[in-house]
């Protein structure tokens, strides 16, 4: 089979919708911001709709199918890889900056270990691969957040974990979303049943089939995700001087480790981990995990560089070029994924 061939029964309507719609509702969202009809707090209202409401009721949502072992399997197994990946990203990550200065060096290791994988990384994997992919990216996030919110706190302010970084971790709206959702998936079988029928009854907390009438609204919210989020991705564009970042070296070398280096080296520790039969993850489970690697600089991250003066200029150079180089890789990441995948 020829590679035009292969492409085009890898690459089907589905997934070219997907990257179209991610591109097209961001330029919307630039275009509008630089034609001044959205102010810049537009952007920043739609991030925390979407932070706060949407992206909570999709991680939840995810959750709401039946239990079998194979996905069990690959849910542990990418909870596993999600903390081993975060871990060797912290050691690898210090070969790649170790040349600069010590704030400098810390800023963009934290940058290139913690990715935009809640903003923008569940949206384009909601897109591609629909409820299965948000469920796996959910459980991946499960360790990104455990480091994000204590290494990367530490790293970025020098000192202890303070109580309330713990507090602020917990009380997160996609935190308690995704750990409720995560309960009622792994334990549905022995909470108390509901009878659906004759022959069939689901956990009452299964609401998708309980309590439709609740499970509806959840449903409209979480849609919500994946056009809110690029359109304040491209408003938050729109906002930010190109001229001095595309002038930034660090920025460009950044970037290009966050968005090409540090998903391919992963890509190749998964395949391999796979071809062992260690931690084996599918297609869809893999391709997942790299696209949330591919993703930008976490705002969560850029917040604290701002936060504790720790190179915020560079900071937010990074954050932009990143967003650049991820809106046009990330359609290139999956065509490869789907490659690889078939």
């Amino acid at each position: 089979m020829s590679l035009s061939e292969t492409l085009s029964n890898v690459i089907n309507m589905e997934i070219i919708s997907a990257i179209t719609s991610t591109l097209f509702i961001i330029l919307l969202g630039y275009f509008l911001r630089k034609r001044e009809v959205f102010s810049s707090d537009v952007g920043k209202t739609l991030s925390k709709v979407v932070l706060t409401v949407a992206i909570p009721a999709l991680a939840f949502n995810s959750f709401m199918q039946d239990l079998n072992d194979e996905v069990l399997n690959q849910g542990i197994n990418i909870l596993i890889l999600g903390i081993l990946v975060h871990v060797f990203l912290i050691f690898l990550s210090k070969f790649f900056f170790f040349r600069y200065a010590p704030n400098k060096e810390d800023t963009l290791r934290v940058l290139s270990i913690f990715g935009s994988t809640t903003f923008f990384g569940i949206p384009v994997v909601g897109a591609v691969f629909g409820a299965e992919g948000i469920l796996y990216a959910s459980i991946f996030n499960i360790g990104y957040r455990i480091f994000l919110y204590s290494y990367a706190y530490l790293k970025m302010s020098g000192l202890k974990m303070a109580r309330k970084n713990i507090r602020e971790m917990i009380l997160n709206p996609i935190v308690l979303a995704t750990f409720i959702g995560l309960f009622i998936w792994l334990f549905q079988d022995s909470l108390p049943q509901i009878a659906q029928s004759s022959s069939e009854s689901v956990a009452f907390l299964r609401i998708d089939q309980t309590l439709p009438w609740l499970f509806k609204p959840l449903t409209f919210l979480s849609s919500l995700a994946s056009p809110l989020a690029w359109l304040a991705i491209g408003i938050t564009l729109g906002d930010l001087p190109f001229g001095k970042t595309l002038s930034s070296q660090t920025s460009w070398y950044y970037s290009f480790i966050k968005v090409v280096v540090f998903p391919l080296v992963i890509l190749l520790s998964l395949l391999l981990l796979n071809a062992m039969n260690i931690l084996p993850v599918n297609s869809v489970g893999l391709s997942t995990m790299i696209i949330m690697m591919a993703t930008p600089a976490a705002t969560v991250a850029v917040a604290y560089a701002i936060n504790f003066e720790k190179e915020a200029v560079l900071a937010s150079n990074a954050s932009l070029l990143s967003t650049l180089f991820s809106i046009v890789l990330i359609p290139i990441w999956i065509i490869v994924l789907n490659l690889i995948g078939n």
